[in-house]
C-alpha cells in the first residue's frame, strides 16, 4: 500500500476526533444540560445530538472508510459488504431513534415539529439514507442483481454515500447552534456572551468538521483504495466486461489471446513448428 504510514496516521487521528466528539456531546448533554432519560422532557431530546453524533457522523465515517482499511484487503469481499452493511445499519438505527427523541419533546411541550431549516435537511438526510441503504442491501449484498447494473449502480451509490455524510455534519452544525440560540439566553448568560457551554459546543463543531475533513480525504485517494479481487480466469473473461466489485473492467484480450494461442499450440504440434519457424 503506497504512502501506508501516512494512511494509519490519519486513520489514527480521524478515530480519535470521532471518540473525542461523542465524548463532548455527552458532556454537553450531561454536564451542562440535564442529562438523560426518556420521559419526555428535556433529558429525552439530549439523546438527538448525542445519537447523531455517534451513530449518524462517527459509525457512518467508520463505514465509509472500512474498505480502506489495508488489513482487511485478504478478508473476502462479501465479508467485508457484511461489515459495511451492519455499520451502516446501525448509524441509521440510532437516527431513528434519536429522531423519536425530537419528536416525543416536541409533543410534550406542545412545540411545533418540522419547522426549521435544520429539521428539514436532517429529515431528508436520514430519509435518502435509508433509501442509500435498502438500494445498497439490494445490489452489492444480495447475489441477484447483475454486473450491468451493479455497475451502474456503484457511482452513484459512493458519490450519494460522501454527499449524505457531508450533508450530515453540516446539519449537526446548524442544530447544535440552533440548539445554543434557544438554550442561552436571558436570564442565563447568552450565547453572545461565550460561556463556557458554548465553548465546549463550538469546538464540538469543529471536531466534526475535522473528523468530516479526515474520512473524505482517506476515502478520496485512489492509492489506498481496496485491490479489485480476481475471481474468473482470463478464458472466462474473454470477449465481455467483467464486475470486479467496484466497478466494470475490461477483460486483458491480449493476455487472453496469448493464452489462446498458446493452447492451440500445445493441441496441434503442426501449428507450433509453423510458429516457431515464422519467428526465426
Amino acid at each position: 500500500m503506497k504512502g501506508l504510514w501516512l494512511f494509519l496516521a490519519l486513520l489514527l487521528v480521524a478515530v480519535l476526533l470521532g471518540l473525542a466528539a461523542v465524548s463532548f456531546s455527552l458532556v454537553w448533554t450531561c454536564y451542562y444540560r440535564e442529562g438523560l432519560g426518556w420521559d419526555g422532557d428535556a433529558r429525552e431530546f439530549n439523546w438527538h445530538p448525542v445519537l447523531m453524533v455517534t451513530g449518524f457522523i462517527f459509525i457512518q465515517g467508520l463505514a465509509i472508510i472500512v474498505y480502506r482499511l489495508p488489513w482487511t484487503w485478504k478478508c473476502h469481499k462479501l465479508l467485508m459488504k457484511f461489515i459495511h452493511a451492519g455499520l451502516n445499519s446501525i448509524a441509521f438505527a440510532l437516527a431513528v431513534v434519536s429522531l423519536r427523541a425530537v419528536f416525543d419533546f416536541h409533543n410534550a411541550k406542545n412545540i411545533a415539529n418540522m419547522y426549521s431549516l435544520h429539521s428539514w435537511i436532517g429529515l431528508s438526510a436520514v430519509i435518502l439514507y435509508g433509501v442509500q441503504l435498502l438500494v445498497g442491501l439490494a445490489v452489492f449484498l444480495l447475489p441477484f442483481a447483475p454486473a450491468s447494473v451493479r455497475a451502474f449502480v456503484m457511482p452513484i451509490h459512493v458519490y450519494s454515500g460522501l454527499f449524505l455524510f457531508g450533508s450530515v455534519i453540516a446539519t449537526a452544525l446548524m442544530g447544535i447552534t440552533e440548539k445554543l440560540i434557544f438554550s442561552l439566553k436571558i436570564p442565563g448568560p447568552r450565547y453572545q456572551d461565550f460561556p463556557d457551554e458554548s465553548l465546549v459546543v463550538n469546538t464540538l463543531g469543529v471536531i466534526l468538521v475535522l473528523f468530516g475533513v479526515f474520512v473524505l480525504w482517506m476515502v478520496t485517494r485512489p492509492h489506498w483504495k481496496r485491490p479489485a479481487e480476481q475471481t474468473s480466469t482470463p478464458q472466462q473473461n474473454m470477449g465481455r466486461l467483467d464486475y470486479d466489485g467496484e466497478g466494470l473492467v475490461m477483460a486483458d484480450e491480449s493476455a487472453v489471446e496469448a493464452n489462446g494461442e498458446a493452447a492451440a499450440r500445445k493441441r496441434n504440434p503442426i501449428l507450433d513448428e509453423a510458429a516457431q519457424r515464422s519467428t526465426m
